[in-house]
């Protein structure tokens, strides 16, 4: 684990799947095994109960019992982020308070979706939740999918609550993300394809979705920009493009392909997801081992 003030929760991470049975029931033990195959390839930290584990469809205790499986499993290893991010305050409260109590690492708090608050509900919202516990927090901005986007005047606001530290970016704004830096943000890239980019402009690492199948070697680039190999950081990047493509480059994509990932590589034994996803069809899950080959990773 390489936490550290410039990187706080450490330099690879990914947004895990949550593990399901064919019941529909959460699957602890299966969801400590894709934390496992995470830790064991590449990673330093793990995010759970984010977008793609799925946490819209899981309940406060469910979050709580799969919390606690993932902290067993490698909390001795890696840090460990609870996404507490909801549309309901009091809800994203309750969860924030019940992931301190497990022992997190961090918390990972999205804007609130739908709802619209606008900029001074946004910040309402992170002073709430943030406030409420002594765990640092990393913000997450991915207008794509909440509809809103932080404005730099709530960043600089959310700045002064003293365990807020780190951003999660899906934006792409590499500007922006370089002003976040001079306001004392750790700038995490929130997608995949924007990696390379992220680290050219200083940033902390990643949380990853690609990670799920490709944590060597998301590592292994990272490693070779750190030490100055920036060829090989743009090789590995490029051998990278096709699972890349493959895992985020479908409408259906996240905890679905992440799951279809795992099953290729035998990690799970399923790629059940809860509604209102719904699987890969096998023909999608060609298209994704297709890819996934091309980049080496099968």
């Amino acid at each position: 684990m390489t936490a550290s003030p410039s990187a706080p929760f450490g330099r690879m991470l990914t947004a895990m799947a949550t593990a399901f049975k064919d019941d529909g029931s959460v699957d602890l033990e299966g969801t400590a095994r894709i934390a496992q195959h995470l830790v064991d390839h590449g990673h330093d930290g793990v995010v759970v109960s984010g977008t793609t584990g799925e946490s819209p469809t899981t309940t406060v205790a469910e979050d709580g019992e799969i919390l606690a499986a993932v902290k067993d499993a490698v909390g001795d290893r890696a840090t460990v982020v609870a996404g507490v991010g909801t549309n309901s305050t009091a809800h994203s409260l309750e969860l924030a308070q019940q992931a301190e109590k497990v022992g997190v690492d961090g918390l990972l708090l999205v804007t609130p979706y739908y709802n619209k608050p606008g900029q001074a509900g946004i910040l309402h919202h992170f002073r709430t939740v943030a406030e409420a516990t002594g765990v640092p927090v990393m913000l997450y901005d991915v207008p794509g999918r909440t509809g809103m986007q932080i404005s730099m005047e709530t960043y600089a606001a959310a700045k002064e609550i003293e365990s807020v530290v780190a951003v999660k970016d899906a934006v792409g704004d590499f500007a922006r993300g370089v002003r976040l830096m001079q306001l004392g943000y750790a700038v995490y890239s929130g997608d995949d394809i924007s990696n390379l980019g992220w680290l050219a402009h200083g940033a902390a690492g990643f949380v990853s979705v690609v990670g799920h199948v490709a944590g060597n070697e998301t590592r292994a680039m990272l490693d070779a920009y750190e030490r100055g190999d920036h060829a090989e950081a743009l090789a590995i990047f490029t051998r990278l493009l096709p699972a890349i493509d493959a895992v985020m480059g479908v409408p259906n994509y996240g905890a679905t392909t992440a799951k279809a990932g795992l099953q290729l590589l035998g990690v799970l034994d399923n790629r059940n997801v809860r509604g209102p996803l719904v699987p890969l069809t096998d023909d999608e899950v060609a298209a994704l081992r297709v890819g996934l080959e091309a980049s080496g990773l099968l």
